[in-house]
């Protein structure tokens, strides 16, 4: 059973949009030419609507159907008269179009009796005419003023018809005036609109297909006409018809213009003519459009170089001759003149004139030279550019500069073993690996996840007095008689130093050699690869309660109010500084000078080699009890809540800095930067050139008690406390970054006595006064984590108060056992 077709006479918009290439607005577009038709005579008629070709009625000539039937036909008279009834241009134009239809098929039939012919010719004629007229006042925006000749000829035919007298003859000759008027008022009308082409130019409406089917439609009007014509001329007996016909035809064309026109310019705007809806010649000659002079029109040029526009070259060679200041104004008025889209593509054509390469056309020492002005977190966008930039960007001695400007050390080093070094790959660049590492151990640091802590249990209840952390190696003294040295790594106690008989004070550690001083008055050298003490060194009276060691030296100060040099390597002691009158509480030896501090508020400078006191620093009104010395400046804290800062050529106080209310407990110096630690629980950052207090670490997350400790390099400050707490800051920001080692008993007895630092290492030594923690060292780890497969690298990093060690790596030593003066961990 055959499918249902659809009938295009009465077909909805829905319906129309189911056909093949059809969307919505070609459906409504086939509604609306059907009620300008009147209705479609056949599927063909499909292609007068613009946008519907003949491919898009082949493809669906299966699934449609006319239906021309009395019924249907009356059905759409009865729907176009209701819409007329609302006063729209275009339904008018379809009921004369109807009219029309309607005269043509009069026209065809020979059993009508001659008076019902002309009585119909008069009434349908009357009402062509009105239009006619109608179609001319709408146009009076466009038309000139000689166009009223052509609307008094059609205002004249409709009058002849109005007063025309009733016999056969006179409506033959008044049918003939008519069309002779009608025809004069068409040629006018072209004449007018061919003047407004050559006005506006050719503005062509192009047509989506379907002009086939219009050309062969006019063809056949224009037959018609034609036969007609030569009919009037002869005078025969269907003279009536033929000049109803013609009638029909002329005004048919000046009706289909107008709607046309008020479809494209609903709005009263001019004209657009189309080779499709503008008849340019009486009777339908539907050729392309004519000038004056009988050529045909061309579309107009679009400008190009070997095009164009006329007035360029005079307005370029305008520009030219003017100077630098009236070019600028030009050009700033041509933008301001300029549409988005002009704008936008002045944008396309000077954007690239910037975009040049410049580093890859430098020869690679500038191209280098210029990079090295780049941040490193930018030269790293650079080598995302292009291959060369990456070349560039990653060149070793470029990152090696970057390096040195953070005080990052050397490259690592794996040691001798030349099966390990085969076993790592070397990258392309290592001073930037060392630089990302680095990065990377900073923001460990910060922000990175904290590691389970390694614990070092020992010295059973008692007090960790000092703290050395160098290399891989820790040692702790304590107020029990010994030193422990703790592996960094395994966190397992290598060895116990047994020897003193009173309790540990002070020590000092370089290399393999730990130097420490006791309450027994001496002082022992230890070897820290076997455990073995080489020297005892006699000759301090009471507790040797601080020292310094540099190179092959250390200075040791007493409670007995002296200084003693010795020789490291041979025990020897060298010299004796006395001038105190109390206790020695602190001493600086850069290996040239001697600076020391004591509980007789005085700050004095030595020549250990004359053993005479240069300078005698007098200031402080309480015990002297911190000291810092870089070879140039001095810097003391006292009881007195007050920091000095003297110069150690000539013995003045430069600055003191006050703002502490307590006493200041530790003092870190580098690079004129100073750190004070303070019994107040604060702790400030100060310029010592210039005696400005440039930061103070406090806030709401401040320690709440006093300050026992603390480390910082050129980017952190690490400080602890009696709260149990150690604190993390930014030392250029003084912002809080977070807490690195917080007690269960902080608060109730709980204790971080000392911290010490390297790079990647953080140590503390904890406890409690009153049995509430136990006595334990805790080591934090925020290296890179190292893969698996890959041999374990041992760092050599000095304290951070010692700069310029930290960051390098030494091959892990085969440790030795030895049975004399130590007590080997198991």
């Amino acid at each position: 059973m055959g499918t249902k077709r659809l009938d295009i006479n009465t077909a909805t918009v829905s319906e129309f949009e189911q056909l093949i290439g059809v969307g919505h607005l070609k459906a409504e577009a086939i509604i609306k030419q059907r009620k300008v038709l009147g209705g479609f005579q056949s599927v063909s008629d499909l292609g007068e609507v613009p946008g519907v070709g003949q491919s898009v009625i082949d493809l669906n000539r299966s699934q449609l159907c006319c239906n021309t039937s009395r019924r249907a036909s009356r059905a759409i008279r009865v729907r176009n008269a209701s819409q007329s009834s609302n006063g729209s241009p275009t339904r008018k134009c379809g009921s004369s179009r109807l009219r029309l239809k309607q005269l043509s098929v009069f026209k065809r039939s020979k059993s009508t009796p001659q008076a019902g012919k002309a009585k119909r010719l008069k009434v349908y004629s009357k009402q062509i005419c009105e239009n006619g007229v109608k179609i001319f006042r709408s146009r009076e925006r466009i038309l000139p003023k000689d166009s009223d000749k052509s609307e008094k000829l059609l205002i004249s035919a409709k009058s002849v018809y109005d007063d025309g007298p009733s016999t056969s003859s006179s409506s033959n000759n008044s049918a003939a005036d008519c069309c002779k008027a009608l025809h004069e008022s068409h040629r006018t009308l072209n004449e007018c609109l061919s003047n407004q082409e050559d006005n506006y130019g050719e503005e062509e409406l192009e047509m989506q297909e379907g002009e086939e089917e219009e050309e062969e439609e006019r063809e056949s009007i224009q037959g018609d006409v034609n036969s007609i014509r030569n009919d009037i001329e002869r005078g025969d007996n269907t003279e009536e018809e033929s000049n109803t016909s013609d009638v029909s035809d002329s005004v048919y064309s000046l009706l289909k213009r107008k709607e046309l026109h008020n479809r494209l310019y609903p709005s009263g705007k001019r004209l657009l003519h189309s080779k499709l809806s503008s008849p340019q010649t009486t009777y339908g000659n539907l050729k392309r459009p004519l000038k004056r002079s009988g050529h045909p029109l061309h579309r107009q040029r679009i400008p190009s170089k070997e095009h164009p526009p006329p007035g360029l070259a005079e307005w370029l060679k305008q520009f030219q001759d003017w100077g630098n200041a009236e070019r600028l104004m030009a050009v700033d008025e041509l933008i301001h003149l300029c549409e988005p889209t002009q704008v936008r593509h002045m944008m396309q054509v000077i954007e690239p004139q910037f975009q040049r390469d410049f580093i890859s056309l430098l020869p690679k020492e500038l191209a280098l030279y210029v990079l090295s002005f780049l941040e490193p977190k930018s030269l790293l966008q650079a080598a995302q550019t292009c291959r060369y930039w990456r070349v560039l960007a990653e060149d070793n001695l470029l990152w090696r500069e970057k390096c040195r400007e953070e005080s990052i050390d050397e490259p690592l080093v794996f040691g001798s073993n030349s099966r390990l070094r085969r076993r790592q790959p070397s990258p392309k660049s290592p001073w930037k690996s060392l630089y990302m590492r680095q990065h990377q151990i900073e923001q460990n640091w910060r922000t990175g996840p904290l590691r389970l802590p390694k614990l070092l249990k020992g010295h059973d209840d008692h007090v960790i007095t000092c703290l050395e952390f160098c290399g891989y190696r820790v040692v702790s003294g304590s107020d029990d008689n010994t030193l422990k040295v703790w592996s960094a790594l395994t966190g397992k106690c290598l060895r116990t130093l047994v020897g003193h008989t009173g309790g540990v004070w002070s020590s000092q550690m370089q290399g393999n050699v730990i130097i420490s001083g006791s309450t027994d008055r001496t002082l022992k050298v230890w070897n820290a690869d076997t455990g073995v003490c080489t020297h005892t060194l006699y000759g301090h009276t009471s507790t040797v309660r601080c020292m310094h060691l540099c190179g092959n030296k250390v200075v040791s100060g007493s409670r007995d109010a002296t200084l003693r040099v010795w020789n490291v390597e041979t025990g020897q002691c060298l010299h004796v500084l006395m001038g105190h009158v109390a206790a020695v509480r602190c001493v600086q030896y850069d290996g040239r000078r001697v600076v020391s501090g004591a509980y007789d508020y005085m700050v004095k400078v030595w020549d250990p080699e004359t053993e005479t006191c240069l300078h005698t620093l007098q200031g402080h009104t309480n015990r002297v009890y911190s000291l810092q010395f870089d070879g140039v400046h001095i810097v003391s804290g006292s009881l007195d809540t007050s920091i000095r800062v003297w110069d150690v050529e000539n013995g003045q106080c430069l600055h003191t800095l006050v703002g502490h209310q307590s006493l200041t407990s530790g003092l870190e110096l580098k690079d004129n930067i100073l750190v004070s630690g303070n019994a107040d629980s604060t702790v400030k950052v100060w310029d010592i050139t210039t005696g400005q207090c440039l930061q103070t670490l406090q806030g709401s997350n401040k320690h709440q008690s006093a300050v026992t400790c603390l480390q910082f390099n050129k980017k952190f400050v690490i400080t602890s406390s009696d709260d149990g707490t150690v604190k993390i800051w930014d030392l250029k920001s003084g912002e809080f970054l977070r807490n690195l080692v917080t007690l269960e008993s902080g608060g109730s007895g709980g204790v971080v006595w000392r911290v010490r630092c390297s790079n990647t290492k953080l140590v503390c030594a904890v406890g409690s006064r009153n049995g509430t923690e136990e006595t334990k060292l805790l080591v934090l780890d925020f290296d890179v984590e190292e893969k698996k497969d890959k041999m374990p690298i041992i760092e050599r990093a000095q304290d951070w108060s010692y700069p310029g060690l930290i960051g390098t790596r030494l091959e892990l030593p085969k440790p030795h056992r030895h049975k004399t003066g130590a007590t080997l961990a198991s």
